[in-house]
């Protein structure tokens, strides 16, 4: 499985989901710079995504929705604060109505996407992915909703797209 470590801090809203790839920087980072390769691993298995709309630079914008396995939709929004490429992604993350528009009674936060060479490793890949929420409780509620086991199901896509 890729993910190699979970750090939870709910003082500080924080989940971090590190992964590492036979890859290198630029290819992994094509998984979110490509929105056809983006839907091939966002979202567990049983919740595939579909990107609508996909601007990965600062200012733009990405929505998708996933399918889950009784036909429901539920949809996310991106707003890209930052992009770094190869390495930074920063955006604001949150759930939405069907179409994109942020849904504001739904927990949201900040997503900071890092990815390095693996000192030591030419051509494997460190992807930290951190997720900061709005508030402990925020966080708690994104855990009890499966948040964590939906990211490590999601991340151990990609090495079969790698």
């Amino acid at each position: 499985m890729a993910v190699t470590e979970v750090r939870k801090d709910l003082d500080r809203a924080t989940i971090t989901i590190v992964s590492e790839f036979d890859a290198g920087v630029e290819r992994v980072w094509q998984m979110w710079e490509d929105p056809r390769l983006l839907e091939k691993w966002w979202g567990p298995p049983t919740y595939p995504a579909t990107v609508v709309d996909h601007e990965l630079s600062p200012g733009g914008v990405v929505t998708y929705y996933m399918t889950g396995p009784e036909g429901d939709q539920p949809w996310g929004r991106w707003d890209v604060k930052t992009v770094e490429r190869p390495h930074l992604i920063e955006i604001e993350d949150s759930f939405a109505e069907e179409g994109g528009q942020a849904n504001t009674d739904m927990p949201s936060g900040r997503m900071r996407v890092e990815l390095e060479e693996i000192e030591g490793a030419p051509g494997r890949t460190r992807m930290s992915i951190a997720q900061i929420s709005s508030s402990p409780e925020a966080l708690q509620e994104m855990l009890e909703m499966g948040m964590e086991e939906g990211m490590k199901q999601s991340l151990a896509q990609v090495d079969d797209l790698l």
